[in-house]
């Protein structure tokens, strides 16, 4: 079990978006979930999630956010470039203020582009724009998931206090 509670982990963000009166759409790839049901645990969230997934592979990363090879084809899949570009999509697919994604390599070994396990790239989407890249340096595929989540939730929640409010 771990130690934060997914309503814990996505309370201020969803407080913020539901004073703000602004939505979220999520797209997280070694998150598994944990991101959206962090941003889903909080009461309320109908009024600012409208949506998301997990893009795990090609296939949905074509079908649910339309990026065809010819978007990715100078872009490595881990990269903040990357990050960028699904949170830009899934944003505009669903039309919200915010997109926040996830792509990474949860474990317990590294992606085909060389990335060691516990590497991720998060990136937000609207009124404020951010990147990150997180290494934890581990190869435990479940804590590297929360802390994916943990550290994604942290990033909206950053990018909203930056924002001006309208």
């Amino acid at each position: 079990m771990h130690e934060t509670s997914l309503e814990k982990l996505g309370a201020a963000a969803g407080e913020l978006l539901k004073q703000r009166k602004q939505t979220l759409a999520v797209a997280e790839s070694s998150g598994g979930g944990l991101i959206s049901a962090a941003l889903l645990a909080v009461p309320g969230a109908s009024a600012y999630f409208l949506g998301g997934g997990v893009i795990y592979t090609v296939a949905s990363r074509i079908a649910l956010l339309g990026i065809a090879a010819e978007e990715v084809r100078h872009m490595r899949s881990a990269s903040e470039p990357y990050a960028r570009l699904l949170a830009r999509r899934v944003r505009e697919r669903l039309g919200t203020t915010w997109g926040l994604s996830e792509t990474g390599a949860a474990g317990p070994t590294g992606n085909r582009y060389g990335d060691a396990p516990g590497h991720a790239c998060i990136a937000v989407s609207g009124p404020v724009e951010a990147a990150i890249t997180v290494e934890t340096a581990s190869a435990e595929r479940e804590a590297n998931m929360w802390r994916f989540a943990r550290e994604a939730v942290e990033l909206l929640e950053s990018c909203l206090r930056q924002a001006p409010i309208t």
